[in-house]
This record gives structure tokens, C-alpha cells and sequence, in this order.
């Protein structure tokens, strides 16, 4: 099995869908060549599951801003969205 989270974890979320689709297919492979109770077939379908995690995570956070989260996303250059180092 050559995928790894790893590779997954900077996707953005327009590709996530697509890596979830590419995982699937190659958790189907890996299990139909080491067989369904392989390690190997567990752990792609484990990689699936934590793919499918993360967008519904995505989506959930898209959901819960706040009124002035959703104000610095139309305007971020406004004094109330700054944020200082200090």
C-alpha cells in the first residue's frame, strides 16, 4: 500500500473530496490483492474513515462562525479583524 494520511493532510478542501475517492479505490485494491483481513486492507479503509472524518469536520467548522467570524471574511481589512503579535 503506498498512500499514507500524511499525503492527505495538506489537501485543501476542494480536494479532499477527491482524495477520499482515491483512497476508496485503493483501499479496494489493497484488499482485494492482500485480502480483507490484511493489515494493510484495515489500515486503507482506516485512512477512508479519517479522510471522511476530516471533511465532515470541514463542514461542521463552516457551520459554527460566528457573526463576526463571517464580518472578517467579507471584511478583513476592517480595524475589528486585525490581529496583533505581541
Amino acid at each position: 500500500m503506498t498512500t499514507t494520511l500524511n499525503s492527505f493532510e495538506t489537501a485543501g478542501a476542494a480536494n479532499l473530496e477527491e482524495a477520499i475517492i482515491g483512497a476508496i479505490a485503493e483501499a479496494r485494491t489493497t484488499c482485494e490483492l492482500d485480502g480483507s483481513d490484511s493489515a494493510g486492507c484495515a489500515v486503507a479503509w482506516d485512512i477512508v474513515e479519517e479522510l471522511q472524518a476530516e471533511k465532515s469536520d470541514q463542514q461542521q467548522a463552516k457551520l459554527k462562525k460566528t457573526s463576526l467570524e463571517n464580518y472578517c471574511d467579507r471584511h478583513p481589512a476592517s480595524v475589528e479583524c486585525l490581529i496583533y503579535d505581541v
